[in-house]
């Protein structure tokens, strides 16, 4: 420890006595790493140690010398202070733990573990409780399987004398920690079977024989085909399933599995029937319990463990190296022996050291003998896996086939089916436009950007409005609307006097490529890993892709517009349905974000401006902040999807927040955007549809538009359909909303509404003579309003046609085309993170799909060995350094629905972007 400069301290001790020290860095160190409190310490300072350490003075910082400031002192009493302050720091360092235990925060906790002097992962709170406890009490499993991993001891007793597992909150905990209790064994649940009776929608109530084995619940005719597992009657995974039961009724159960679907179940009347119910009931947990947490385990830990894996060569190596090192000591020793023995200085040496040496080097012989064995061993065992590997491979061949089989006769029989329905059904080639493609495999890809790592519901649609109908809430004219949207714009920002019409290169045919081929050998893969041929892409970021929420920025501002909070509602509820309207049609998937990309847009034309970036990797998660540039809303949210693939589609649950506020008023809106689904992603056209129902909230008023985005069903006549209400806080229906979020939406009300329902029931005969005997419906065509407008109906808002070159590019929206443009004003004024400049987008957009191909793959395989390096050097992305660039997003509380979300932190338009990281 050198003396220290008084300049130095002179200007700490002087600022500490400064009641204006905001924003000071009381651990900012000099050149040779001494902090303000080692300079203290270091001169004895009492007056000013007890001040920096007021003032959250770290008392651990290493200095240059790897000295903490206790280790630089001379004065006891400042080292009593400095030791009681590292306990301080340690104590809220484990209270940290404790807590992100608790709430399953495990991004928190995995920083706290990986920091060089982690916290005691066994440290514990007022009751005993170790941080192991807490996390099984509250059914945090992902966190509990990272503290076990972390060496968390799961037999520690708390104070009433209970470990983890006497605490576990479910089965499934249970099953967690007694795996890792019983470390090294692979655990098998007991098979379980017997008659029971199921429900069945076309046969009513039938005996089976089912039977219960590895987390799979299977069902057959006759107990001989189960013994001979032949002619299975159905089977379902029983992961994260449960079961549910009628208290009147002993003998009936019902199990819910993970896709929603519901099976009921009877036991026989016969032989106390409550009892042979609990038996199933005990398996059927048993088995979900070990299901669930098999598969989710393995799918937790896989980026962790991918770097733990040793390969044969590698343990061949090390065993070598330690043979090498056997062999030099047995040289050593025989050298040693020898040039005692040449000396005659043996006699002067005790029997027992000579035992002692001729000991170790015997151990040394046995310990490369045993590794020589252990490698052998492992030899055999890779082989016995080499061939068990070739059985699997074979065996996942016949099934994909038998699955493509059985799709394609699945196809078949739906299309006979709807050959002998109705011509005017919505699936007849003549009306089922707006749901296919021209080419089989175009669809895969709007939906399929939801499979690759998005979600497709957080895309926007294209949303003009050339007639009369315009939204008749504000006295804005469908001329000035129009404005909103057109090519006409000549004052635009970042230099770009009037925005391109079309792309620089037509779109790439798609006619040559199958998902399916894809997808065959990725059977088994967690959705959000596949990775995907550039040709299934668009030449837009999945960030750009989120910014087309903003084409209808108009509904916001007409919403700002009006005085009445329920009209307010109806433009919102407009901008949430016209959100997923761009999906339509669009049949390119949007590039995966990089961890760190940015994009930003500012439309002084359009009033508003954005900033989002990708700010998860693992699970992919976007955020997005808009603003009014008058100040009159801010528009956030972030997005990442939840993915499931049912064999013939591809199904993406949103999750994430979105969130509109208007300041005028003092209103916060927020929802969730509907699931998405591709349908024959293995046989026939390709189609996409939206489903379930939307809320959204007004947290002032408690009004609340309650949407549902409606299943297609087996004829598609509530094909895109959009129906809801909004409802005032005493739930009174106060509008109805109807359409198509393919093509418009109107609002009317309520008695109107259920009136039109109620009559559209009416059977076609009814009608008929209602009439006069004359078929009054026709056949739309592809571009006509297949809406049906009720009379007295007002329209919110409904899609504008797209540019004539829009099938040769992309599908895109005249919004959409702009999104990528890069000016040379743009240059040294975007930071270079944002998505523009990314060379695989470019290379695509610009026609060279080879060198989009080539650079796709190396960004990627860039941010890999970006993520080992982190994770080899304890850095973590989320945390603020000058080394990985500043964060425009922090996680936090979403003030209006207290859940987490993605919290701009603002910064981004000071266009300081100086030390921002190299993604590209």
């Amino acid at each position: 420890m050198n003396p220290t400069p008084r300049g130095h301290f002179r200007s700490v001790f002087l600022n500490g006595h400064n009641s204006n020290w905001t924003g000071a860095d009381v651990n900012l160190p000099n050149n040779i790493g001494d902090t303000p409190l080692h300079k203290a310490a270091f001169t004895g300072r009492k007056e000013v140690v007890m001040l920096l350490l007021h003032y959250d003075a770290c008392a651990t910082v290493i200095n240059g010398n790897a000295q903490i400031p206790k280790d630089v002192t001379q004065n006891e009493e400042i080292r009593s202070m400095l030791e009681a302050a590292e306990r301080t720091e340690e104590r809220k360092l484990e209270n940290s733990l404790l807590e992100a235990a608790r709430e399953g925060d495990l991004s928190t906790l995995t920083r706290l573990l990986s920091r060089k002097k982690p916290p005691d992962i066994n440290c514990t709170d007022l009751l005993g409780n170790t941080p192991l406890h807490c996390a099984a009490y509250r059914g945090q499993k992902q966190c509990a399987l990272k503290l076990l991993k972390s060496g968390a001891r799961p037999g520690v007793n708390n104070k009433q004398g209970q470990t983890a597992f006497d605490l576990a909150s479910d089965a499934v905990m249970k099953q967690v920690l007694e795996s890792n209790i019983n470390r090294g064994t692979v655990r098998h649940v007991k098979k379980f079977e017997g008659p029971l009776w199921k429900s069945s929608r076309f046969f009513g109530w039938r005996s089976y024989w089912v039977v219960l084995q590895d987390g799979v619940l299977s069902w057959y005719s006759k107990q001989s085909d189960a013994e001979a597992n032949v002619k299975r009657q159905g089977c379902k995974s029983l992961t994260s399933s449960n079961c549910l039961i009628r208290s009147k009724d002993n003998c009936f159960f019902t199990l819910k599995c993970f896709d929603d679907s519901v099976h009921h179940f009877k036991v026989s009347a016969q032989n106390d029937p409550e009892a042979t119910r609990k038996a199933w009931l005990e398996a059927l947990e048993e088995h979900s319990a070990y299901s669930t947490h098999y598969c989710s385990q393995e799918q937790g830990s896989e980026t962790e463990d991918e770097e733990e894996v040793m390969s044969l060569g590698e343990l061949s190596q090390s065993l070598q190296a330690a043979e090498t090192s056997h062999k030099k000591l047995e040289k050593e020793v025989a050298s040693f022996m020898s040039l005692l023995k040449n000396d005659n200085q043996l006699e002067e040496f005790p029997s027992t050291f000579l035992h002692k040496m001729q000991e170790i080097c015997e151990l040394s012989s046995e310990t490369s003998s045993s590794l020589s064995v252990c490698l052998s061993l492992f030899s055999r065992q890779e082989g016995v896996r080499s061939v068990k590997l070739e059985q699997e491979l074979e065996k996942n061949k016949i099934l994909s086939e038998a699955l493509q089989t059985l799709a394609t006769e699945h196809h078949e029989l739906e299309q006979s089916v709807v050959k002998g329905s109705s011509p005017r059904s919505p699936l007849s080639e003549d009306e089922f436009h707006d749901a296919v493609s021209d080419s089989e495999s175009e669809y895969s890809l709007s939906g399929f950007e939801t499979v690759a790592s998005h979600s497709s519901e957080e895309e926007d649609d294209d949303d003009d409005d050339d007639d009369q109908d315009s939204v008749m809430f504000h006295s804005t004219s469908p001329t000035t609307m129009l404005d909103h949207h057109g090519d006409e714009d000549q004052t635009q920002p970042n230099g770009i006097s009037e925005h391109r019409a079309s792309l620089p290169a037509p779109m790439f045919s798609r006619n040559d490529f199958s998902i399916w081929s894809i997808l065959r050998n990725c059977i088994g893969m967690e959705l959000s890993k596949i990775t995907m041929p550039v040709i299934f892409n668009e030449p837009l970021s999945f960030l750009q892709r989120l910014t087309e929420y903003m084409e209808h920025t108009y509904l916001i501002q007409q919403a700002n517009a009006t005085q009445n909070s329920i009209e307010r509602m109806k433009c919102v509820a407009a901008f949430a349905v016209s959100a997923v309207a761009s999906q339509w049609e669009r049949t390119g998937k949007p590039f995966n974000p990089l961890l760190g990309e940015t994009y930003e847009l500012v439309r002084e034309d359009l009033g508003f401006r954005l900033i989002s970036e990708q700010v998860s990797h693992h699970p992919p998660i976007s955020a997005f902040h808009a603003e009014g540039l008058k100040q009159d809303f801010v528009f956030h949210g972030s997005i990442y999807p939840k993915l499931k693939f049912w064999g013939k589609s591809v199904e993406a649950e949103p999750k994430g927040i979105i969130t509109l506020e208007l300041p005028k008023h003092s209103e916060s809106y927020t929802w969730t955007n509907p699931t998405c689904c591709v349908h024959n992603i293995i046989v026939g056209q390709l189609w996409i549809e939206q489903y379930g129902n939307v809320e959204i909230t007004n947290h002032r008023t408690g009004e609340r538009c309650i949407l549902n985005f409606k299943p297609c069903g087996l004829f598609g006549k509530e094909l895109h359909k959009v129906e809801g209400y909004i409802l005032d806080k005493s739930k009174k229906k106060l509008c109805s909303l109807y359409g198509k979020w393919t093509e418009c939406m109107y609002v009317i009300e309520p008695a109107a509404f259920e009136a039109h329902k109620k009559n559209d029931k009416k059977t076609p005969e009814e009608k008929k003579a209602k009439s006069g005997g004359e078929e009054q419906e026709e056949v739309p065509s592809p571009a006509a309003d297949t809406v049906q407008m009720i009379p007295g109906s007002q329209l919110l808002w409904r899609i504008a046609p797209r540019p004539a070159n829009s099938a040769q590019m992309y599908s895109f929206t005249s919004f959409a085309m702009q999104l990528n443009e890069l000016h040379k004003d743009m240059e040294g004024v975007i930071p270079q993170t944002d998505c523009r400049l990314r060379p695989d987008i470019r290379a695509m957009e610009n026609g060279d799909i080879d060198l989009a191909s080539e650079e796709k793959k190396r960004l990627e395989e860039k941010q890999r060995a970006g993520r080992k390096n982190r994770a080899k050097s304890d850095e973590e992305w989320k945390t603020r350094s000058p080394a990985l660039g500043p964060r425009w997003f922090q996680q936090g509380q979403n003030p209006h629905t207290k859940s987490q979300d993605w919290i701009f932190t603002g910064g981004y338009w000071d266009r300081n972007y100086a030390q921002l990281p190299d993604i590209y």
